[in-house]
Formats: C-alpha cells, sequence, structure tokens
C-alpha cells in the first residue's frame, strides 16, 4: 500500500501545471557510455537548448564531476556568489554510471558554487536520477536562472521531450513531491519505476545547507524512497531558483544501456565481486543488514566517535546507538539497492514508523537510513542516545531537505555554545538546548522548516553563527573558532580526528569543505601506524583524494571498493588501497569506453580534476592556505576539561614525543605546549600535502603543474598568473 496516496488530490494538481517551454529531440543510443550532448535549461528565460560534447572534453574531463566543474565554470565568473543568476546546479552520472554488472554503479554527481561555503562544491548521491538523464539522451543537465513562479522540470527520455512548467499546487516536502511525481508521469503502478526526481523540501529555504533529495520507487514497498546530495547546500540553491523538482521518465532499462565496449569483459570482473559480497560481507562489515550503520560501535571502541560537539571521542551510552539496534529497526529479507544490480544491498530503511512531532505527526513512513553520519551525529554528538529520536529526526530533515551532517554538527555547536552560557533560553525562545534535549532539538528543525524563530537562525550555519554570537552576545570569537567544527565553511563530517594528523589534513586539505569522502585515512594513521611520517601523510593525502574523486568522474559509489575486501587483501603490498578491487574499476573503464587506462591514468584522470577545482576555488577568492584552516578541536583539546579526560594520553606525548617535563606544570601549561606542537604540526602537514601535489607554499597549483596535466586552459592562467606575477 501507498502509505502516502490518500494525502493530494493529482487531478488538481495537473490542472494548475502551465506549460512555459518545450524542446523536442531524438533519443538516440549511448556510444562507449556517453551520450556526446549535454542538457541546458534556464529557467528565468524559460529556455531549454542542448550541447555538444567533444572529444577535448571528455579527454580532459572524463564526466561526472569533471563535465559538472567544466560547465559550471563556463557559466559562472569571479564575481559569482551563490545566489546570482547564473549559478548552476550542475548534475551527472559519469561513462561508467548506470552499468547493473557492477555494484555500486548509479551514482549521481551534482555540483554548483555553495551557499554555505560560498566556493564550488561537488556532491555524491544515489538514486535513479543520473543513469536515467543519461539514458534519456544526456550525459549532464545544467540548471540556470531564478524562476518567478514555482516551476518543475520534465526530462521524457522514452518519447524525447523535456518540459518546463509551472507547479503551484505540488507539496515542496520531499516524500510527497516524490510520490506526487510518480503519480503524476507514469501510465500505472509498475511504470513508477520509471520515474526518478531531484526535490529539496520547505526548510531548505531558511537554510545555508540544504541537501538535495534523489528518488527511486521501491516497487516492494510501494513507495519512492530519497537518497541526498547533502553537502554543501546545494537544496538551498534548487530552491533559491524556485524548481520544485526535476523529474526524469526511463523505461527502457536493458542489461546494456551505456552501449559498452565490451560487455564480456564487465560480466566476469562482476561475477568474481558478487562472490566477494555474498562471501565476505557478513563477517567484515555487515553493509547488507545494517548499512553504514556499522560503524557506530567500531568509531567508539577506538575513541572516535563525536560525542558532544566534538570534546570525546566514546560514551558508555552508545550500545543504545548501535548497529544491533538499527539491524532490528531496519527492514530485513528486501532487496536495498539504490541502484539496479547492486548487491551490497547497503540502503537501509525504516518501515511503518510512527512519527511523533511535527506537520505529520501521527503518519506512518518509511525512512531511509540512518547512515552513520546521521547517527553518530544526532546520537553521540548532541549527546542523545535515542535511536527513535535519530530516526524522526533523520525522516524531517530528509523531507526538509536539510544536510543531516550540518544539522547535527551545527546543533551540537549550538549545545555547547549553551552550556557555556554564550546563549540562553532568552535567545533560544525558552527551550533549553543543552547536550541531551531531544525534543527541544526536533523544535528548532520545525522551526527552520517555518522559517522561524531560533530554529532559522540555526539554518545559517556555524561559520555565520560564530559571528553572529560575537557581534551580538559578545562571545569569545577564538573559543568559538576553536569549538566551531567547520573548515571552508563546511560543518565536519562525523569522526574524531584529534589522534590523527592525517585525517585532520583529510578535512582541512579537503577541496569542498570538511568532508570525508576524499581522504578517510584514521586506521592508515592512528590505529595501524600504517603512514608515520609527513611525507607517509602526504602521499596518502595525495593518492587517496585523487583515486576517489575518481568515483565522482564515474559515477560510481565508493562503499563497493573498500568495505568488502577479497579475502587475500591484507597480504598485498598495498592493502589499503585494496589493489583487486582497483584494477577491477580500471578493466570496467576500458571495457565502457574501449579506451586502454591503466591504474596510474586513473589517477591522471583525477588529478586534472582536481587541480582544475582547486584553481576555481582561487578564482572565487578561495583555495590557499588560510582556507585550510582547521578548528583547533580538530586537532587537540581545547579546554582543561577535554584534557583531562584523556592526561594520562596528552602527558605520555608530551613526555616521550616532544621531551617536554610535565612535572610540577599545570593543566593549562600543559594544554597550551600541546597546542603549539600540534598546530606546528599541521602546518608541516600542509607543506608536505602542497609539495606532492605540486602546488607552491601557499597551496597554489604551479603553472607547470597545469601544464604537466595538460589542463592549461587559457582562463586556468588568467587565475594563476595573479599568484605568479
Amino acid at each position: 500500500m501507498n502509505i502516502y496516496q490518500n494525502n493530494y488530490d493529482i487531478e488538481k494538481i495537473k490542472a494548475a501545471h502551465k506549460l512555459l517551454a518545450e524542446f523536442k529531440y531524438d533519443v538516440k543510443p549511448l556510444i562507449k557510455g556517453y551520450s556526446n550532448q549535454t542538457l541546458y535549461i534556464n529557467v528565468e528565460k524559460n529556455e531549454i537548448k542542448s550541447k555538444s560534447v567533444s572529444e577535448e572534453m571528455k579527454k580532459l574531463f572524463t564526466g561526472g564531476r569533471g563535465f559538472n566543474m567544466k560547465l559550471l565554470w563556463d557559466a559562472t565568473n569571479a564575481d559569482t556568489k551563490w545566489f546570482s543568476p547564473e549559478n548552476e546546479i550542475v548534475i551527472a552520472a559519469g561513462p561508467m554510471g548506470g552499468i547493473t554488472q557492477y555494484p555500486g554503479a548509479g551514482k549521481s554527481i551534482v555540483c554548483g558554487i555553495s551557499p554555505l561555503t560560498q566556493a564550488p562544491v561537488d556532491s555524491n548521491v544515489g538514486g535513479y536520477f543520473g543513469p536515467y538523464l543519461k539514458f534519456s539522451g544526456w550525459d549532464a543537465i545544467e540548471v540556470q536562472g531564478i524562476g518567478e513562479k514555482d516551476v518543475i522540470v520534465y526530462i521524457n527520455g522514452d518519447e524525447g521531450f523535456v518540459q518546463i512548467f509551472e507547479a503551484p499546487e505540488e507539496d515542496t516536502n520531499s516524500h510527497l513531491i516524490s510520490e506526487q511525481m510518480c503519480d503524476i508521469f507514469s501510465d500505472n503502478e509498475e511504470d513508477k519505476k520509471s520515474i526518478a526526481t531531484v526535490s529539496a523540501g520547505i526548510a531548505s529555504e531558511n537554510s545555508f545547507y540544504g541537501c538535495l533529495n534523489f528518488s527511486f520507487y521501491d516497487r516492494r514497498r510501494k513507495v519512492a524512497r530519497l537518497k541526498q546530495a547533502g553537502r554543501g547546500g546545494l537544496g538551498t540553491l534548487l530552491r533559491h531558483k524556485k524548481v520544485k523538482a526535476l523529474v526524469c521518465k526511463f523505461s527502457g532499462m536493458n542489461a546494456n544501456n551505456n552501449n559498452v565496449d565490451d560487455i564480456e569483459s564487465i560480466k566476469k570482473v562482476s561475477a568474481k565481486y558478487h562472490r566477494e559480497m555474498y562471501d565476505l560481507d557478513d563477517e567484515q562489515c555487515d553493509m547488507r543488514h545494517v548499512g553504514t550503520a556499522h560503524l557506530v560501535e567500531i568509531m567508539d571502541d577506538y575513541d572516535l566517535l563525536p560525542t558532544h560537539n566534538y570534546q570525546y571521542g566514546k560514551n558508555p551510552k552508545t550500545p543504545a546507538i548501535s548497529s544491533h539496534v538499527w539491524r532490528e529497526m531496519f527492514t530485513q529479507g528486501i532487496p536495498d539497492s539504490c541502484w539496479y544490480g547492486c548487491t551490497m544491498q547497503c540502503a537501509k530503511c525504516v518501515d511503518r514508523f510512527k512519527l511523533r512531532t511535527g506537520p505529520y505527526k501521527d503518519d506512518i513512513v518509511s525512512i531511509d537510513g540512518p547512515e552513520y553520519e546521521t547517527a553518530a551525529a544526532f546520537g553521540a554528538n548532541m549527546g542523545i542516545f535515542d535511536p527513535h529520536f535519530i530516526v524522526e529526526a533523520n525522516f524531517y530533515c530528509d523531507t526538509y531537505g536539510i544536510d543531516t551532517i550540518s544539522w547535527g554538527t551545527c546543533m551540537a555547536f549550538v549545545m555547547e555554545c549553551y552550556e557555556n552560557g554564550i546563549i540562553n533560553k532568552e535567545i533560544t525562545g525558552g527551550y533549553d538546548l543543552s547536550f541531551g534535549k531531544g525534543e527541544e532539538s526536533l523544535e528548532m528543525l520545525h522551526q527552520m522548516a517555518r522559517g522561524e524563530d531560533f530554529g532559522k537562525t540555526i539554518g545559517l550555519g556555524i561559520r555565520r553563527l560564530k559571528k553572529l554570537f560575537v557581534e551580538k552576545y559578545n562571545a569569545d570569537a577564538n573559543f568559538l573558532q576553536d569549538i566551531g567544527m567547520e573548515c571552508k565553511g563546511m560543518e565536519y563530517s562525523e569522526y574524531m580526528t584529534k589522534e590523527s594528523l592525517a585525517m585532520q589534513g583529510g578535512y582541512g586539505l579537503a577541496l569542498k569543505g570538511a568532508q570525508h569522502d576524499e581522504a578517510w585515512l584514521i586506521f592508515m594513521d592512528m590505529v595501524n601506524n600504517q603512514i608515520p611520517t609527513f611525507a607517509d601523510k602526504a602521499e596518502a593525502l595525495h593518492y587517496f583524494p585523487m583515486f576517489r574523486t575518481w568515483f565522482g568522474l564515474m559515477g560510481l559509489c565508493k562503499l563497493p571498493w573498500n568495505d568488502v575486501e577479497p579475502a587475500n587483501n591484507a597480504e598485498t603490498d598495498e592493502p589499503a588501497k585494496v589493489p583487486e578491487h582497483v584494477q577491477n574499476y580500471v578493466d570496467i573503464f576500458n571495457a565502457v569506453t574501449g579506451r586502454n587506462i591503466d591504474k596510474e591514468e586513473l589517477i591522471l584522470q583525477s588529478e586534472r580534476i582536481y587541480n582544475f577545482q582547486r584553481v576555481f576555488n582561487l578564482r572565487l577568492g578561495f583555495g590557499t592556505r588560510e582556507h585550510d584552516r582547521i578548528p583547533y578541536r580538530s586537532a587537540g583539546p581545547v579546554t582543561l576539561k577535554e584534557y583531562e579526560s584523556r592526561m594520562e594520553r596528552y602527558d605520555t606525548q608530551l613526555k616521550e614525543k616532544w621531551e617536554f617535563d610535565v612535572e610540577g606544570k599545570t593543566t593549562q601549561e600543559k594544554c597550551d605546549y600541546l597546542r603549539k606542537m600540534r598546530e606546528n604540526n599541521y602546518q608541516k602537514l600542509c607543506d608536505a600535502v602542497y609539495e606532492r601535489r605540486g602546488w607552491d607554499n601557499n597551496g597554489v597549483p604551479t603553472i607547470e603543474k597545469m601544464k604537466e596535466l595538460k589542463v592549461d586552459l587559457p582562463g586556468i592562467l588568467e587565475v594563476l598568473e595573479k599568484y605568479y606575477k
């Protein structure tokens, strides 16, 4: 039963549509993973057109995130702000995106200039939209302009037309509009699987960290489920443009929509991986039963679970939100792929959950997740060890269009500010926002959705909140800088990095802000001590961000790479890289495209885009060493209480690593010296990474490096010449 079907009048919604523009085209078969054209939409001018993709563009920018960044670069200029009409939402799937033989090949990559960071941001997301878009004849879609009224963009890949129409009656919140789009554009229940949407809810209009929801229709549950492009506020950007939804219909799925060069080679590589999944997942990460939530207790065991705004790394209450709890709450025995053919099945779902608060109180809903990041953010980091709170807040963040990572990290920051007297009930509207306050936190989320009171203030994000608290409430700017867990304006994802210098760099040096999808090096660095020197760490902070960038070029999920490993992986020369799986990706890329790259060329493909994006940051006034600064809590204990909670550890480090005599020293003296040493180490790490990446000491790619990568294009050189006069 469709649990939302009685909540709206489809005929009334359809009758209110007003067609604003239409574009017809011939849907042609893909050629080795490419359609060789992109779709341009301007919702301000009601303009729709196609753009050709040259061989040079494929050679230099590859696809996915590379295409997105190139299209966004061409559409914008040095003065473009996130709210400028020329800023774009750009979505692509990449040449490997949409294959159904190898797991994790259904990803879309979304880019735009971020409301949160003011710089280019990329976000990787599941759901069907990206592959359906490509199979409908488009390697990417650009959405530019700001609509006068709410609109929907509809791409029909079966019949070959694109429409823009006014949409005054549709719901805005994602769990409803996704259902409505399935009802409006499908011919029957079976046909609903052909509909994929992109939307953002009402809270994204009142926050700088709105997320995008990409839908896929679950035929067994008979509900449109949601995956999130969470980071960077791209949902805020979509609603700023007055777009309620992007909708794509494609019903011609077969085993080779990509029209690949060598399907048999793909099948051969894939068969071996599927066997690994079935044989090894239960004993490794158990992704098919609990998804990424299996990490909760692992992080707690290693003192890495952010607790009370990253002050601590573990808590005795963690079992209340650990994987055994999620295994019980997630529906088991129903396939949970967010794209066809993915045997990892990690898109877990809580079904028939009765909401207790908000505008949908007492509704029975299905909720995707929570993922690890959400469970850690809403649980330990906010000090709320209640799985029912986590699930309810997860639902509302999703349908309202709010990034769960940013909201959870932002709430944890606000809670610490409240407990330190920086804000109080008079400021919060009478609400106690101490750690552990679940009902009050949900009220803040509902206020954000309504655009009211202190809940809307929380939607500013940590960087803007720090400024507000200093200017309005006379807070200590240095203290807020230390405890406000953001870098480049983006809130940290949910890992404690105090004891991992490499992971501090993974956050601080990431192009888009503090997100772990470039490099997750905690275990290599802290647990296994595999990268002890600055040079070792710099090499890791070169290879892994480049390798992970490649997933975004291709339309791939990172999880099948290393969340299930071959049984003999530990015996290889470089087990952290999972070399057999790296070769799998090389082989499949070659089989799709007909090219003949090796694993070194794979890294070069990513380097081109990575360095190009760094120059893009520079064009907008970011991208130098000062913007790679991290909050000190990412590197060490800010308060005396934090130091004393791990005093033996810190005292030992001071004595053995830096030969500092701790005898007779006050906690403050020890804390100050530890800070000096750790901040100095972070700068040394930056030096080493910049050198390894071919950048100058200020973090600026050299002209020689861009020439080496063959992306020394005129606009790029103009930006760099300002730094190398």
